[in-house]
């Protein structure tokens, strides 16, 4: 599991990479699956969940609202 952070140039439809951060920890005999496994959620399940609730958070949002213009930046 890991955050990845893009930068789009508006002008040329260019998708840039910034960079990667991983949440450490995240393997099936770590303790936050183990957590959810005690409640009955295999980690199978839990990796579908997680996946289905990052796309639902991005349909709310209507997908990214920041930006930037990079032609005023120093």
């Amino acid at each position: 599991m890991a955050r990845v952070d893009f930068l789009m140039d508006k002008a040329t439809d260019e998708l840039w990479l910034s960079e990667i951060n991983t949440i450490r920890g995240f393997t099936p005999i770590s303790m936050y699956p183990k957590l959810w496994e005690a409640t009955g959620i295999s980690y199978t399940e839990l990796i579908d969940r997680l996946i289905q609730l990052a796309l639902q958070r991005h349909e709310d949002k209507g997908g990214s609202a920041t930006s930037f213009d990079v032609s005023t930046a120093t």
